[in-house]
């Protein structure tokens, strides 16, 4: 594969942001080779997301949390 030129630094924070999403979806289960100690981390935490459910708050709670005034 060749490899293509671009230069970032001329690219906006938007763009770059654009071109790191595109890089992320390109990538297909098996493209980046889990360690068996990842593995196993991986297994627990789906087991523990089986028993327990999903945890967290909704975006739209921890964005108003963020955009909440301080004190």
């Amino acid at each position: 594969m060749g490899k293509h030129a671009i230069d970032i630094h001329r690219l906006t924070p938007s763009e770059r942001l654009d071109l790191i999403d595109e890089l992320w979806s390109s990538l297909e289960d098996g493209d980046v080779p889990l360690t068996e100690s990842q593995q196993r981390e991986l297994d627990c935490r789906v087991d523990r997301l089986a028993e327990t459910g999903p945890t967290g708050s909704p975006i739209d709670d921890v964005v108003g949390r963020l955009k909440a005034p301080l004190g």
